[in-house]
This record gives structure tokens, C-alpha cells and sequence, in this order.
């Protein structure tokens, strides 16, 4: 896993939840946690990827990039943990504008709500 200093998941407050409505969940969350992986560290969790945000020893909080059955179906799920709600929402705008992003052509919306 990954060491100090980043904090527990467990001991973050401030979390939220997207269900994307894509017919290619996996695909998505691959390209999502590579894209990511470049910069920061991405790992592989169960039902996906873990995303922690620490850019110049600033962390800002972990993502969760994850292929989940949701109603019957696998939906792309996207969870962010973090300190304040003021990062949460950060994690929030970047995850969403990037997923987004590489939707474009398959109109994804990402529309997050608190936990």
C-alpha cells in the first residue's frame, strides 16, 4: 500500500460519489487511472484503481476509479475521500473534467454527490 504521511481513508471526512452511465465502464476507468498514473500514484484495488493526490507534497486526497454493478448494470464509479469539502470538491472538478474529457464523443456526465 503507501506509507506515511498520507492519512487513512477511514480517517477522511469529507467524500463523494459519481455513477457514470457509460456502456464501457472498464475501459474508461483504465484510461482514467493510466492518464493519472503519469503523475501521480495510481494502484490497483479491488474492482479498480486507487488515485492519490499528492502533487509536490501537497496531498489533496485519493480517488477511487472503480467498475461497479449498480441496479444490475457495471457502471463507472468514481469516489473521492479527503480532508475538507473544499478539497473534496477539487478532486471532484479534476477527476470529473477529465473523465469528461475522454468521453467527450460518448456524451459522459459526472455529477458528483456528498457522502
Amino acid at each position: 500500500m503507501h506509507s506515511a504521511p498520507y492519512p487513512a481513508i477511514d480517517t477522511l471526512p469529507a467524500r463523494s460519489r459519481a455513477v457514470v452511465l457509460t456502456d464501457r465502464p472498464a475501459r474508461y476507468a483504465k484510461q482514467l487511472a493510466s492518464h493519472f498514473g503519469h503523475k501521480i500514484l495510481a494502484e490497483e484495488i479491488e474492482g479498480g484503481h486507487r488515485l492519490t493526490f499528492n502533487r509536490d507534497g501537497n496531498f489533496g486526497g485519493y480517488g477511487d476509479v472503480l467498475v461497479q454493478e449498480v441496479d444490475g448494470v457495471e457502471r463507472l464509479v468514481l469516489l473521492t475521500y479527503a480532508e475538507t469539502s473544499e478539497k473534496r470538491e477539487r478532486l471532484e472538478g479534476v477527476l470529473g473534467r477529465h473523465l469528461e474529457r475522454f468521453g467527450e464523443k460518448d456524451g459522459l456526465a459526472v455529477t458528483f454527490v456528498a457522502l
